[in-house]
């Protein structure tokens, strides 16, 4: 057996852009492909259910190491693992660390992401590349998915919590599927913050009017879809009595809601097989629930779980309901809460997506493993 030479493609973040990794419509599109796969089961994720998240190291709270890390707010790393069918077929890991004194402390991004890809026969590696625009899209484009499917068909005005690069994604994805949309609202605790995305967007979307929003109720109430991506030490504490009826409410990030609200009203996750495997490693952790609160936004369905209050077969996914196995909404009037936590496959698909344009266009470097193998 003649040994083959292995070669893979690195692609820069430079690389990406040329790629399209910032074409929010096409993003939309192919993450809407991806819950179709979901729904009807062509993909694997890591753990015994295939349906976990990743792998995340627990740094301890106190250590007598000098160099060890310590447990803190958005401190962690992460690898996660998938395998995506359809059009795809291809396996690949995001791997990244976080720390939220990076942009403050060391001028840097809070995380810092690679996805790398393989081939999902041979294991052979097909590119690495550089993942932060790449995430930020995808993250940001599944409430584009959730705003399609279960949004009023005339949703006129957004409301977004948090406006920072995951929030900027979000509204961006949510404003593919609202064809009808007149009104943005922005509300962040630093003015200067909503103001500075309110001039962002002002260009791509010039019929859109921005409202700075002085508080946080104002930027719900006369919201027909709410999204809230807010990160840091001020929790987004929302009244249910702020919901209008028939308003989408989507959470990538953390809310704190009633638990009435969430009982009241329709709640769907964007896959809750994964969510079920947080519940479960949760309740395994030393700290139990409460050791999921600072980084699922299903924290709060957690707690409910496990009082007993909801129930684990009542819980409905988006890619269900992107097959039409759920109906997407049952009435004009409903109030729906949309959980997103995130997808391993979700990286997989778009990041093979970018690698087959960066191979048309001819971007990034190649880079060599090897000629032949020393070992077979």
């Amino acid at each position: 057996m003649e040994r083959k030479k292995v070669e893979f493609r690195f692609l820069s973040e430079a690389d990406m852009m040329k790629a399209g990794v910032l074409d929010v419509a096409h993003c939309v599109e192919v993450m809407d492909d991806t819950f179709k796969l979901l729904g009807t089961g062509d993909f694997v994720m890591g753990g015994y259910n295939q349906s976990s998240h990743g792998c995340m190291l627990w740094y301890p709270k106190q250590s007598p190491f000098p160099n060890m890390p310590l447990a803190g707010p958005d401190r962690r790393y992460m690898a996660m693992p998938a395998y995506i069918g359809g059009r795809y077929n291809c396996c690949g890991v995001k791997w990244y660390g976080s720390n939220v004194s990076n942009p403050k402390e060391r001028g840097l991004p809070r995380s810092i992401l690679l996805v790398g890809l393989n081939d999902p026969v041979t294991g052979e590696p097909l590119a690495i590349m550089s993942a932060n625009l790449l995430s930020a899209m995808r993250t940001g484009s599944v409430p584009g998915v959730a705003t399609k499917y279960l949004a009023r068909k005339d949703a006129q005005s957004l409301g977004v919590i948090g406006c920072g690069v995951i929030s900027r994604a979000c509204a961006r994805g949510i404003l593919v599927n609202m064809p009808q949309a007149k009104r943005l609202y922005l509300y962040d605790i630093r003015e200067e913050s909503a103001k500075a995305f309110a001039e962002e967007l002002a260009p791509e979307f010039p019929g859109l009017e921005m409202v700075i929003c002085s508080d946080l109720k104002e930027s719900v109430v006369d919201s027909d879809v709410i999204s809230v991506a807010a990160a840091g030490p001020v929790p987004v504490v929302i009244d249910e009595a702020w919901l209008k009826p028939g308003c989408l409410f989507t959470a990538t990030g953390h809310a704190e809601i009633s638990d009435q609200c969430w009982q009241n009203n329709r709640v769907v996750f964007d896959y809750w097989p994964m969510h079920s495997v947080w519940y479960e490693e949760g309740r395994m952790h030393p700290d139990g629930i409460e050791s999921t609160r600072d980084w699922a936004p299903s924290y709060q369905i957690f707690k409910l779980l496990q009082a007993g209050a909801v129930k684990e077969e009542d819980m409905i996914s988006l890619s269900d309901v992107a097959v039409g196995k759920v109906a997407p909404r049952v009435s004009d009037e409903e109030k729906i809460l949309f959980i997103s936590g995130g997808l391993p496959v979700e990286d997989v698909s778009w990041g093979y997506t970018l690698y087959e344009e960066a191979l048309k266009q001819g971007l990034g470097q190649e880079l060599k493993l090897w000629d032949q193998a020393h070992w077979l």
